[in-house]
């Protein structure tokens, strides 16, 4: 496919242009590797480089024209040879979206397209939401930190939660082709705060919760800009659906007067509220009133959590006419890796993976757990690299008081020393009672824990989830905490038949 550059820059306020506007231009990408004859490159300022040092580079690999920000022109110019048309932008993030959805056709207005924020529990919401959507016969994409999908097929494994704007417009464009009516996605604060969901044509807005979590240099300063930056979502939608029990989500009405706000929750007066509700170790089920009735609905995903997250997918449901029957069947039979996902073992051990990686999320799910266990809490998890490290001790805190053991360990390192990071989650457990130990090798802490366990125990094996790898200085390590399990129990089972 090609466009006229024309149209691509269309409605970008605050362009400046030297050169031939009136040209085709066969594709668009901000990574200079990726472009070929013909091709727009797009320079932005990155937080581990700059994509102004590869003006050069993407012109020597074909591109015709080059969009820069405007106070770069004079670093850049003498790389750029006559003949290259030169844009320039105030800021080159806000642009390269808008000229995505140009050079896709702006694909999110030809779906439903569903936006879901929040701290904790978007994954989880926009799989029930995908599996309802489907259940009721619309066909439906989902863009989020697991994967992308194009109805059942799988389009990529996701690197981050919500795509840069040109890959996100490039999937949206694929769903349309395979004939999606309808997209979920998660939207991350950074997406929002970086303009990659900017153009998006939002229908729908979900806000499941907010606590703190992603504050950093390279993502939020503060608490205030993680906030502000979620709120972002409900400036772009028609219609949003809130938790009520959240004291933050509850402003949202206020900073988004355009937007059509209802409410869900447990606890306070709303549209869409549970009662009644019964959690086990395998479910939980509540009462509600959906489409004018009086239900009970079961889902086959343990913890309060999970009430939190069917009552959004619900009302997002009943707003686009699912059927009663098509809800109830597809919460009861949705799955979501990584997410309360059980572990099959032969050793009669229960082992439950999620990917709780803040204070929140780790504390929801061992309170979970240890609200219906019938013996102890077996709470193995570590923290993330280069992210906020002030909720390392916190963490440790949260594990420290609800779990009857804690195995500190290692999660995904990046580019920080393992073992400095277990210290710090240490100093935080230190202040409990709690009995704990720290063994830095996952692998080894896993043993431990499966070896320790009994059948009445439950293992929670916290902040992986889904992820098959570990990120240790900017390389992903294949690690599967499924294999690894599987590996450790032949290992065991060798040994008592010894």
């Amino acid at each position: 496919m090609s466009l006229n550059l024309k149209s691509i820059i269309y409605g970008i306020e605050g362009l400046k242009a030297k050169g031939n506007l009136d040209i085709e231009i066969n594709n668009i990408s901000n990574d200079s590797r990726e472009i070929k004859q013909n091709d727009l490159y797009i320079a932005i300022k990155g937080f581990d480089t700059d994509g102004h040092k590869y003006v050069k580079s993407a012109i020597q690999n074909g591109a015709i024209a080059v969009m820069i920000n405007e106070d770069m022109i004079k670093d850049v110019i003498k790389d750029i040879k006559e003949g290259i048309t030169i844009i320039t932008a105030k800021d080159t993030r806000e642009a390269t979206a808008i000229c995505a959805c140009n050079f896709y056709d702006n694909p999110s207005r030809k779906m439903q397209l569903i936006g879901i924020t929040g701290t904790k529990g978007k994954t989880t919401t926009t799989f029930m939401i995908k599996s309802i959507l489907e259940k009721q016969g619309i066909k439906t994409g989902l863009i989020g930190t697991i994967a992308s999908y194009s109805g059942s097929k799988k389009l990529e494994d996701s690197d981050r939660t919500t795509p840069d704007s040109i890959k996100l417009q490039k999937l949206f464009s694929k769903m349309v082709e395979d004939g999606c009516k309808a997209c979920v996605m998660e939207v991350s604060s950074q997406s929002l705060k970086l303009h990659r969901v900017d153009g998006c044509d939002f229908n729908i807005g979900v806000f499941t919760n907010f606590s703190e979590d992603h504050i950093s240099t390279k993502e939020h300063p503060d608490m205030e800009d993680y906030f502000n930056s979620k709120v972002k979502l409900f400036n772009m939608c028609k219609y949003g659906y809130i938790n009520v029990d959240d004291l933050h989500t509850i402003k949202v009405p206020e900073l988004c007067p355009k937007c059509i706000i209802k409410t869900y929750g447990i606890d306070n007066e709303c549209d869409m509220l549970a009662k009644d509700i019964t959690i086990t170790n395998s479910y939980v089920d509540f009462r509600v009133k959906i489409n004018g009735k009086n239900e009970r609905i079961k889902t086959d995903i343990p913890g309060r959590f999970s009430v939190y997250n069917s009552l959004a997918a619900m009302s997002v449901a009943e707003k686009l006419g699912c059927t009663t029957e098509n809800i109830k069947e597809a919460l009861e039979k949705v799955k979501v890796p990584g997410r309360s996902e059980l572990v099959d073992n032969s050793l009669g051990l229960t082992i439950m993976i999620d990917y709780a990686h803040s204070p929140e999320s780790l504390e929801n799910i061992l309170q979970a757990v240890k609200s219906y266990t019938r013996g102890r809490v077996i709470s193995v998890f570590g923290c993330g690299g280069d992210r906020d490290n002030a909720k390392r001790p916190i963490m440790g805190a949260i594990s420290g008081k609800i779990a009857n053991y804690t195995i500190i360990t290692s999660d995904n390192p990046r580019t920080e020393e393992p073992e400095k990071i277990v210290e710090q989650i240490e100093e935080g457990i230190k202040k409990t009672n709690g009995k704990y130990e720290c063994i830095v090798d996952r692998t080894e802490a896993i043993r431990k824990a499966m070896k320790m366990a009994n059948k009445n125990d439950i293992i929670v094996l916290a902040g992986k989830g889904h992820e098959t790898y570990q990120e240790i200085n900017h390389e992903k390590h294949h690690y599967d905490e499924r294999e690894i399990i599987k590996n450790i129990e032949e290992e065991m089972k060798q040994k008592n038949n010894k």
